[in-house]
């Protein structure tokens, strides 16, 4: 049996409103998505959204919009995709690891008022695999200390933890709807504020720094624009929202599957030797975006390469970001500055997780993933 890593779950109404937007006048940003922004902040509680090319484009923003920039840090997690940090460098800033919880992978609250300093400036915690952070402890140490906080939700759009949705309490939240995200137009993203001249400001941060989009300008009488300031090109456009309007509605289905899926792994691997992986809070609903196992780290590549060879699609999420050459080199890390983050990046294999997979699928991967730990285990 072969099973992908990911397939995505486009249906005929996403598609056929593609080719509808395709034969429209505007195919750059526009009503449909304003459309979708409006969607996407309801669903989410949240005042406002304005739709970006990507999610590093929505992190980069929220960081010029407050403001950050030289001379300033940002703590984060070493635990993320690369585009977290690489945004605070790209705004000028600096970013400072901390660690992260043994259990979830995400920033270690308990760890972060040790690493604030004269120079920081905001907290960039990242949702990672779907699992909120303790964002109600992240703001009350935020407001504390006077400290703007960026989220990056970009694996977290269905969570929620102590009744708080992402984009709630942050100052500003980031989204992705990448080729693997629970919703999905191939490469996009977002950003959300709940102040409506922050909003107003990224939107045009988002245009050049322009006045008026085009959409403004055009439709009805002509009206001519501004550059207010220096701005960038990163705008959403109606192309993109199409494919994601009508898969808001299918949310909540796709996350059923999902979370039933993972329910299945979590049985299956559940008192293994060898074999254990991310729990969620009590008091919290995951977006279930990846299901990543924990290994022994000596077996991990054997591990993935052996899934491999069985035609089961995996990927590592993520090895730990301070390690990677480039922050090596730039900034002296070594082995043994954040020993959780690297526990979790040197064991982390992630398998199959989408709505689309049949329960034959989810039963053949934890049939191999056990085969493969038997095969291995004892070998180190």
């Amino acid at each position: 049996m072969k099973v992908e890593f990911y397939r995505h779950s486009l249906e005929t109404e996403d598609k056929a409103l593609l080719l509808e937007t395709a034969d429209s006048i505007f195919l750059t940003t526009g009503e449909v998505v304003y459309d979708f922004e409006r969607k996407f902040s309801a669903a989410l509680g949240n005042r406002r959204t304005i739709g970006l090319m990507s999610c590093t484009a929505a992190l980069h923003l929220g960081l010029l919009a407050l403001e950050i920039g030289a001379g300033d840090e940002v703590i984060t997690t070493p635990m993320t995709f690369i585009a977290t940090p690489n945004s605070v460098l790209h705004a000028g800033a600096t970013p400072v690891f901390v660690d992260v919880e043994p259990t979830s992978g995400n920033l270690d609250p308990d760890r972060l008022e040790a690493a604030i300093t004269p120079r920081t400036k905001a907290i960039m915690p990242v949702h990672l695999y779907g699992e909120m952070c303790d964002m109600r402890r992240l703001r009350a140490v935020a407001d504390k200390h006077g400290l703007k906080i960026i989220e990056d939700a970009a694996h977290c759009i269905e969570a929620e933890r102590d009744g708080v949705k992402p984009g709630n309490l942050g100052d500003v939240a980031c989204y992705s709807f990448y080729a693997t995200k629970n919703l999905t137009c191939g490469e996009g993203g977002a950003i959300s504020a709940n102040d409506d001249e922050l909003a107003e400001k990224l939107r045009k941060l988002s245009l050049h720094g322009m006045s008026k989009s085009a959409a403004d300008r055009y439709v009805g009488r002509y009206q001519h624009w501004d550059m207010e300031f220096l701005g960038w090109k990163y705008n959403m456009n109606n192309l993109q929202a199409a494919l994601l309007v009508n898969q808001l509605k299918r949310l909540e289905t796709y996350w059923q599957r999902r979370e039933a899926i993972c329910r299945r792994y979590e049985a299956g691997f559940a008192g293994v030797p060898g074999l254990d992986f991310p729990r969620v809070a009590s008091n919290a609903k995951s977006a279930r975006h990846l299901f990543t196992l924990w290994v022994e780290p000596a077996l991990r590549d054997r591990f993935l390469h052996e899934l491999q060879q069985r035609e089961i699609g995996v990927a590592v999420n993520y090895r730990a970001v301070h390690l990677l050459s480039f922050y090596r080199e730039q900034f002296g890390f070594e082995r043994g500055s954040f020993p959780v983050a690297e526990r979790i990046g040197d064991s982390t294999i992630t398998l199959p997780l989408y709505p689309k997979m049949t329960d034959e699928q989810v039963d053949y991967v934890i049939e191999q993933v056990l085969a493969v730990q038997g095969m291995l285990a004892g070998t180190v």
